[in-house]
């Protein structure tokens, strides 16, 4: 279960990388603007702002996100990415931090690009720090014997592709491709701000399988593992690096 307002912390740290994302697509009056993983809405209205004359299409696989982007405005709806097709007027598709949750996105890049009309912008963008200490020190401590139930619920470094990977996709699928990389200092501040960070995303799927004592006591034990690798500093912020993988087709 997706929690709106946690995922909501650090906003604005959050929204960065999708303004980094659709500040590459020059679409001018497309005619459907799909987000596929629209969460709570507070980035949706941005593409309904910025092509107010197109149909907005959003999806989410959260009732509790689709009930936040409803109220904020966006007719959302909750849907499973891995069902949807786009319809033949579809001019934009947007997926922002959604595809690392979906083993099988890269059939679904080729199957979606095929079926887009052409002259369409297809923008994604992953989280490419599966590899970081965030999220190794959280995988080695679910797969310890205490835990398992957290045996094989985390994704490993596979769950996203090299930008490399994700350009020759799409190339070979017979788009103009944009794709690139950054990683984002991020300064985050209070008390285990690392933890605090990814128990709004990476966390969920932990979260999901452990009652509230045992989410509790996991959180307790990952505390000290995250201040090591991420010492903060002594004005009480903390520097997280968080690298994101970005590709802009255009078909």
């Amino acid at each position: 279960m997706w929690d709106p307002a946690k995922y909501l912390d650090y906003a604005d740290l959050r929204g960065r990388p999708f303004y980094d994302l659709i500040g590459r697509i020059d679409a001018a009056a497309p005619r459907r603007v799909v987000d596929l993983g629209c969460g709570p809405g507070n980035l949706t209205v941005s593409l309904a702002k910025r092509w107010p004359d197109a149909v907005l299409e959003a999806l989410d696989s959260s009732p509790e996100m689709v009930a936040q982007a409803r109220a904020a405005g966006i007719d959302a709806r909750v849907a499973d990415v891995r069902e949807w097709m786009p319809a033949p007027d579809t001019d934009v598709v947007v997926t922002n931090a959604v595809l690392q949750w979906v083993s099988e996105h890269r059939a679904l890049l080729r199957r979606w690009v095929a079926a887009l009309p052409s002259g369409a912008w297809f923008a994604m963008q992953v989280p490419g720090n599966m590899g970081s200490p965030s999220h190794v020190l959280t995988r080695e401590l679910a797969s310890r014997p205490e835990w398992p139930a957290l045996h094989g619920v985390l994704r490993g470094e596979d769950a996203v592709s090299s930008p490399a990977e994700y350009a020759n996709l799409l190339a070979d699928a017979g788009c103009a491709v944009d794709v690139w990389e950054t990683t984002y200092l991020q300064r985050l501040s209070g008390p285990d701000a690392v933890l605090e960070w990814i128990t709004g995303t990476a966390l969920r799927p932990v979260r999901a399988v452990l009652d509230d004592d045992e989410w509790q006591r996991f959180r307790a034990q990952l505390a000290p593992l995250l201040t090591e690798a991420y010492p903060p500093r002594a004005d009480g912020t903390t520097w997280f690096p968080f690298r994101r993988v970005f590709a802009v087709a255009r078909v």
